[in-house]
């Protein structure tokens, strides 16, 4: 099996895995971070949203051969230690009370924060485009005010 180097959440990695195994799979089996979810495997969900060189990316139809050297960054990565403060994002969705079954959040913040920083004061129609992600409660409207809540904290 092949290895690869990675840099997850600012830490260098090496893993052995096959070149067709998906990032979601290298970042929970092989290293451990389990707060990426599989929800559908098909790039449609997006619980399994990660970062990649600050870009939302799905990570279960992601292959680790086509990582190289982007930067990867997973949930634990948004706020790196129980000492760091936790990421604006993660701040505006526990004040707007979004998450209700839990399972999508790490994804949905995820994309939340690659759009702020992309577009730090998004209208309503640019988070609705770039928040793709599904959410089986359809707390919707929730992640809209946190998104809106957060731009306001930067």
């Amino acid at each position: 099996m092949p290895s690869y180097s990675l840099t997850v959440n600012g830490r260098p990695y090496t893993v052995f895995a096959a070149a067709d195994t998906p990032l979601l799979w290298v970042l929970r089996d092989n290293l451990g971070l389990t707060g990426t979810k599989f929800g559908c495997g098909i790039a449609q969900c997006g619980a399994c949203t990660v970062h990649l060189d600050g870009e939302a990316t799905r990570s279960c139809v992601m292959p680790i051969s086509a990582v190289g050297t982007k930067q990867v960054t997973t949930i634990e990565g948004l706020s790196p230690t129980a000492t760091t403060a936790s990421h604006r994002v993660q701040k505006a969705w526990v004040a707007e009370d979004v998450p209700q079954c839990g399972y999508c959040q790490s994804g949905q913040i995820m994309a939340a924060a690659a759009l702020l920083a992309k577009t730090p004061d998004p209208s309503d129609v640019q988070i609705d485009e770039a928040m793709t992600n599904i959410c089986r409660c359809g707390t919707y409207q929730r992640i809209r005010a946190a998104v809106h809540r957060a731009a306001k904290e930067a």
